[in-house]
């Protein structure tokens, strides 16, 4: 096998699996542990990927953005870890925002049936997830729909939530790192992400693993402006340390 279709696999395992080891591509693609390192290392370089302690994972491309049917499949245990670990944020009863999201969509489905809550949400998929609670008032954010994400943008959306304060919101990212803060690709969606977290008394993050240390087109937020970062225990111990060194309060599901 050449080293540039190696390489390849290694970027497509990473991006599948939110990251991949040395020791284990060695076996898997039968070389050298030195040859793979070789390889994250071209790898990083190009910034397909960050090296860390024993391998690597996936740097996205500052415009690339899958599409929600693809990042639904992706991490699908560490996520419905990280949704049932923030319903310890949720208040008793009152009003919440949920940021579109594959994460924040199994939040929103992992909701108590015992708590009156009203939902602000600007996810298309999560507003039709809840309309049939009898115990959650919906409140869905107008806007243009992007096909991608399923997520109301645009002025429509702004301008509601400008009359819009709540208790907590959780939102979602595509990256989060101590350089950057919180990024995403879109820049009408940066936007309302910015706003949601203007309108809430607390911020809640939901991220995976694979978001740390990744950075993308558009800021929308200083990790000042997060309560809490919920992540799952794959984290990298290092880019972990990095944000509570930060003064990020980070919950491992």
């Amino acid at each position: 096998m050449y080293a540039e279709e190696r390489q390849a696999r290694i970027v497509t395992q990473a991006r599948a699996d939110g990251r991949v080891e040395v020791a284990r591509l060695a076996d898997e693609l039968d070389v050298t542990p030195e040859t793979i390192r070789r390889d994250l290392t071209s790898l990083e370089r190009r910034g397909l990927v960050r090296r860390v302690h024993g391998g690597a994972i996936p740097l996205e491309r500052l415009g690339f953005e899958p599409g929600i049917a693809t990042r639904s499949t992706v991490m699908t245990a560490e996520k419905e870890r990280i949704a049932k670990a923030a319903l310890d944020e949720l208040p008793d009863e009152g009003s919440i925002l949920i940021d579109a999201g594959t994460t924040t969509a199994r939040l929103a489905d992992a909701l108590p049936r015992d708590r009156e809550l009203t939902v602000v949400t600007n996810g298309l998929d999560i507003a039709v997830q809840l309309a049939s609670q009898p115990n959650v008032t919906v409140l869905a954010l107008g806007g243009r729909v992007r096909g991608r994400t399923l997520a109301a943008v645009d002025v429509w959306a702004m301008e509601a939530l400008r009359s819009t304060f709540v208790d907590v919101a959780f939102m979602a990212t595509n990256g989060i790192s101590v350089e950057h803060g919180l990024t995403t690709p879109d820049p009408t969606e940066a936007a309302v992400k910015r706003a949601m977290i203007g309108a809430a008394r607390r911020t809640i993050l939901l991220a995976d693993h694979t978001k740390v240390g990744n950075d993308h087109l558009i800021r929308f937020a200083d990790l000042e402006d997060i309560d809490t970062l919920v992540t799952d225990a794959q984290i990298d111990r290092g880019l972990l340390a990095e944000l509570e060194t930060a003064g990020l309060s980070v919950v491992c599901a």
